[in-house]
């Protein structure tokens, strides 16, 4: 079998021999998964929330032991002593983003982040203070824009350019994007955009799409919450300007945990870049001076606020070196074959199924998508989620009618896919 190129079949016996060749089967047994009706789930939610990594109860443990040995000591006697703590964090980042080490920093959350980032690279002038983002980007994408347009005193609807959907197509057509920008090039800040939307799956070229935006004096930013740990991502080389991402999604590191962000050198290393300030941002050298005037650490890190949450970097910090170990290259060639295998069998119930069609709505091209499909139903859809969920797979409903699912290359197997193509095909006959 050409496990890089293979002839897909709805067999279980293939199911079984991929697995048998996959180079990143081994990273399975390092996660926990649920159990629904005594049995393991089939879980294909990572793109919400990631399977709890099996060494984070452990992770978590030693900090609270060092917690209580030491107490404000464990800032410099703990085994990962506090006071540097995200320091552990920034190679791995930096691997996972394509970043140079001082281009990252793991703080805050994603949305709180984001508002930050834009307090220092939306500066909106007369002349330039358009935002052009996609239409249907996440909730709090889209209410985090509106508050900074209303911030600066600004109409959002004169503010706020969203590009979507051509009539009668669920994708972004990437030459609309560049045209708006050409469009509103004089008056145009800032492009904003997911690396990969949410709702569809849909990746963007975020190279090209920067490359335009600074052909008319704009910036380019990037909401990487469904991007990061799911494909590979150059954003130095493509000369992205910042970028933020949570890390509980594809990287596993627990409900709600710390974000991350990326500040292209060429702003980070500028003292004199504007910014929202805190000590922990200061110069690490004089910080327990405690003097007046702010004094940037030189890169993202100048961008931080208080000290590390240590408890959740704990988590985090496992989380990143079993990707990293894996290798991001490796997970998202299995990414490609784990989804490509997923939407074969849809198309195989499409074909012998008469009383309900799938749609999918996420890029064919494997190359213009991330580690998911959405798909609509047509017939009875909510009814066959719920179905699902009460056999034991786990999968996300968006309404009207559409169902994600997120094959994580990191945890689930193409066993894992067959097994949720003959539950669907049950349930539908």
């Amino acid at each position: 079998m050409n496990l890089s190129n293979p002839e897909f079949k709805f067999d279980e016996l293939f199911s079984k021999q991929m697995d048998e060749q996959d180079p990143l089967n081994e990273f399975r047994s390092q996660f926990e998964f649920p159990r629904i009706n005594d049995k393991q789930c089939l879980y294909f939610t990572g793109n919400s929330l990631g399977l709890k990594p099996k060494k984070a109860k452990e992770a978590l443990e030693r900090e609270l032991d060092d917690w209580g040995k030491w107490g404000v000591e464990a800032h410099f006697n703990a085994k990962h002593p506090w006071f540097a703590y995200h320091e552990l964090l920034t190679e791995n980042l930096a691997n996972l983003t394509g970043a140079k080490n001082h281009e990252v920093v793991a703080m805050n959350g994603l949305t709180a982040n984001l508002h930050f980032l834009f307090a220092s690279f939306y500066r909106p002038t007369a002349k330039r203070f358009k935002i052009i983002c996609e239409k249907k980007a996440f909730p709090s994408d889209q209410y985090m824009l509106e508050s900074q347009v209303i911030h600066h005193g600004l109409i959002p609807s004169e503010v706020i350019i969203e590009i979507g959907p051509r009539e009668g197509n669920h994708l972004i057509d990437h030459q609309d994007i560049y045209d708006a920008i050409e469009k509103h090039g004089d008056e145009l800040a800032l492009v904003f955009i997911g690396g990969v939307n949410y709702y569809s799956g849909q990746l963007f070229d975020m190279k090209t799409i920067t490359s335009h935006a600074h052909k008319v004096g704009a910036l380019a930013g990037f909401d990487l919450a469904h991007a990061f740990g799911n494909v590979e991502l150059s954003l130095h080389d493509w000369k992205v300007d910042f970028a933020a991402w949570c890390s509980y999604k594809y990287l596993n590191s627990g409900p709600g945990s710390i974000s991350g962000v990326f500040i292209n050198e060429k702003h980070g290393l500028n003292p004199d870049t504007p910014r929202l300030s805190g000590w922990w941002g200061y110069d690490k050298s004089k910080r327990f001076l405690m003097e007046d005037g702010f004094q940037p650490i030189p890169g993202a890190e100048g961008w931080q606020l208080s000290n590390a949450p240590v408890f959740s970097m704990a988590i985090h910090k496992v989380a990143l070196e079993l990707h990293c170990s894996a290798g991001i290259s490796r997970l998202r060639k299995k990414s490609i074959l784990l989804t490509s295998y997923l939407e074969f069998i849809f198309n195989e119930l499409t074909k012998s199924e008469s009383k309900v069609k799938f749609e999918i709505i996420t890029p064919k091209k494997s190359e213009e998508r991330g580690s998911q499909l959405s798909v609509i139903v047509s017939g009875g859809g909510k009814d066959i989620f719920d179905a699902l969920s009460k056999e034991g797979a786990i999968v996300d409903w968006r309404e009207p009618n559409v169902i994600r699912l997120a094959p994580v290359p990191i945890y689930n197997s193409f066993s894992d896919v067959y097994k949720f193509g003959i539950l669907l095909k049950k349930i539908i006959s």
